[in-house]
């Protein structure tokens, strides 16, 4: 069947600009020049070493970045999971895959595809999973995705689409999710016939989209729907665009006039509304004039990140009284203001990043059904005050970590009335003196996390006694007296409840003795102590443990094998320093989902923007990601990813060794720096 009308995107002009209003202009001379000098190192590199990785025998295969222009016949045809990203096939055919008919997943980013031929999936009835990013994408047949009965996700990012007719739509009746982020998109309707019975996800962020109509909303159809127009120039909406449309979640992120988009909402209902916005993005200070549109609709959890307050009062908030959740991250404030009313359903609140000096400027009392509290990173050193949360007594998560603490007398004033908090959270908190039984007011607590803490107990007894629920204790890095043998009495007793207790004191392995003197707890840890292979005499134990948390230890690559041995087992690397010379095993420790990948350092021998889509496109696989660092083949200190703020510096032979001979992949990796937080933050 010949080609459709419409199904040629253009030629690729790169990614358009955040917030832009269409295709990037052409490049300075400058980038064209640079596109010319370094053209010769800027080949496409082919891997010495062709072999595709073997995840899971027969099934799971791993070929990214080796330089080939056809599928190896060395994969078996039982191959069901294939990452193919960053190769060369500019035309995909029937033939390209047809050995490989039991596909599920196929990951084929940036292997410069211009052209999908009819029918290049007839075979492949159970592919579930399609990524086509950041492919220069000129023509889609229209049959090209016939074939795949259960294709759930599509994802068309930065594939150069203007016009939503270019996506076949033949067979996407079982479409769950429908990417198409940094395209040159100007109007969300969909196609008439487009099927939308089953669509879960749509993704525009960072389009061309400028005014939304209630056509292009009515055409969606579906309900439940979660909607992302992220870093999109919308300038204005049509009255009742949104009228009695039910979403699962909106996401407007960089918008420069808010009021816009509330009053566009007017009578629509969704879960979650996204309204932050980011450091390079120009946005008006919010008034209370500007949010009454929340009085006019119907939503449970909003987030405000980054916004300046102006005329901040009680007023501000006249139209929160029905949210349950909140997000107040990085807003600048210093105190809530006393007398807001009617918030009693607000179960969640986030004011991380922001300049408290006393925990009591939050004024609680304001807030009485809270369950879910957060206040990490603080700007300013926080004082936690006495009886500042007593009113917060259905309160069951805290969380005061990486802030300026310094309290001489911990932990029962601040904690006072609340007896049913269940998580305490006091890592990297500064310097806490402990008493004996110093979270007595708190009797509930199954999780209590003080590490990086500078810890002093200034009593000889136990400051955790008479904590009868407690499942994990974390003291790692606290600096604390191992001499003190009675530091852990009265957590012995928890064992037969099958409780889990991670201690480290001193950072050197000198706290073998007082673990043994409680031997009978489930976990047991390799903290601090510079693990080197997994012969280590000192905590060979480790080998028996269920869950082994082994935080800030030396590990080199060698002994990865030994973590690989402990199948089931979940593994948290919160502070290692890994020693990793491929990313090979950093995709390893991914796809072992119980893995918790924290703080952790590469030496990665790939190019260093590789190493960021990679990081992005595994992050929704991998949890408590905080604080990671990438380098370059050479050992040199990295740079945090956190959760507030990503920023890369590479330079121009890095970024020739990712891109593949011209001034647009240059442009492009530009791009991608650029925007690498805005991509992590929205996949969590």
């Amino acid at each position: 069947m010949g080609p459709k009308s419409g199904t040629t995107a253009g030629w690729w002009r790169g990614p358009p600009r955040w917030g832009g209003t269409g295709p990037v202009m052409a490049p300075p001379v400058s980038c064209l020049l640079v596109a010319v000098l370094f053209s010769a190192s800027c080949k496409a590199t082919t891997s010495s070493d062709q072999t595709c990785t073997e995840k899971e025998a027969n099934k799971t295969y791993n070929c990214e970045n080796l330089g080939l222009r056809e599928i190896p016949d060395t994969l078996p045809n039982t191959t069901e999971f294939l990452e193919f990203s960053f190769n060369f096939l500019p035309a995909i055919q029937n033939t390209t895959f047809f050995r490989l008919t039991n596909l599920i997943f196929l990951d084929l980013t940036r292997c410069q595809i211009n052209w999908i031929h009819e029918d290049t999936f007839q075979s492949h009835h159970q592919l579930d999973t399609l990524v086509l990013t950041g492919n220069p994408l000129i023509f889609m047949a229209e049959t090209s995705l016939l074939g795949p009965r259960a294709l759930k996700h599509l994802f068309l990012i930065q594939t150069g689409i203007s016009n939503l007719e270019f996506i076949p739509v033949h067979n996407l009746e079982n479409l769950e999710s429908l990417y198409l982020g940094s395209n040159y998109i100007s109007s969300i309707k969909l196609p008439e016939n487009f099927p939308t019975q089953n669509l879960k996800v749509l993704d525009f962020q960072n389009n061309a989209l400028h005014f939304l109509s209630r056509e292009d909303l009515n055409a969606l159809g579906a309900t439940n729907l979660s909607l992302n127009l992220d870093s999109n120039d919308i300038k204005g909406m049509e009255p009742g665009a949104f009228h009695a449309k039910v979403f699962q979640s909106l996401r407007f992120g960089g918008i420069l006039d808010v009021s816009v988009i509330l009053k566009g909402l007017q009578n629509s209902t969704t879960q979650s509304l996204w309204l932050g916005t980011y450091e390079d993005t120009e946005s008006q200070d919010l008034t209370p004039a500007m949010l009454e549109g929340l009085c006019e609709m119907s939503v449970e959890s909003i987030s405000l990140r980054l916004y300046h307050f102006s005329d901040l009062s009680a007023t501000t908030f006249r139209c929160f009284t029905r949210l349950r959740e909140l997000d107040l991250t990085a807003t600048h404030l210093k105190e809530l203001p006393s007398g807001i009313q009617g918030m009693d359903s607000l179960k969640k609140l986030v004011l991380n990043v922001n300049h408290f000096e006393q925990l009591c400027q939050i004024n609680a009392a304001s807030f009485p059904a809270l369950t879910d509290l957060y206040i990490k990173g603080n700007l300013k050193e926080l004082d936690l005050g006495a009886g500042c949360l007593e009113k917060l007594e259905n309160l069951r998560r805290l969380d005061l970590s990486h802030n300026g603490i310094k309290a001489s007398d911990c932990c029962n004033l601040p904690l006072k009335s609340l007896h049913h908090l269940q998580h305490l959270n006091l890592s990297y908190a500064g310097s806490i003196g402990l008493q004996s039984q110093a979270f007595q007011e708190s009797p509930k607590l199954e999780v209590l996390d003080l590490a990086f803490t500078h810890l002093t107990v200034r009593v000889p007894q136990s400051p955790f006694q008479n904590l009868p629920l407690l499942q994990a204790l974390n003291l790692s890095h606290c600096l604390l007296d191992a001499s003190n043998q009675h530091l852990l009495e009265g957590l012995g007793l928890l064992s037969h409840r099958n409780r889990e207790i991670n201690v480290c004191i001193d950072g050197q392995g000198r706290t073998k003795n007082l673990i043994q003197r409680h031997g009978s707890f489930k976990t047991r840890t390799a903290s601090a102590c510079r693990l080197k292979g997994p012969r280590t005499q000192k905590y060979h134990p480790l080998d028996m443990v269920a869950y082994g948390q082994k935080s800030s230890t030396r590990i080199m690559k060698r002994s990865l094998a030994f973590f690989g041995e402990l199948p089931g087992k979940g593994l948290d690397s919160c502070g290692h320093n890994i020693e990793v010379l491929s990313t090979h095993i950093l995709s390893v420790c991914v796809y072992e989902r119980t893995n918790v990948l924290s703080a952790l350092v590469l030496m990665t021998t790939k190019p260093e923007i590789l190493f960021f889509y990679f990081f992005k496109e595994k992050l929704r696989e991998v949890s408590g990601v905080t604080g990671t660092l990438s380098s370059g083949a050479s050992p040199r200190r990295g740079f945090p990813i956190t959760d507030e703020r990503l920023t890369h510096r590479m330079g121009i032979m890095g970024a020739c060794g990712f891109s593949v001979n011209s001034a647009t992949d240059i442009i492009e990796c530009r791009f991608n720096v650029k925007n690498c937080l805005r991509w992590i933050e929205q996949l969590k």
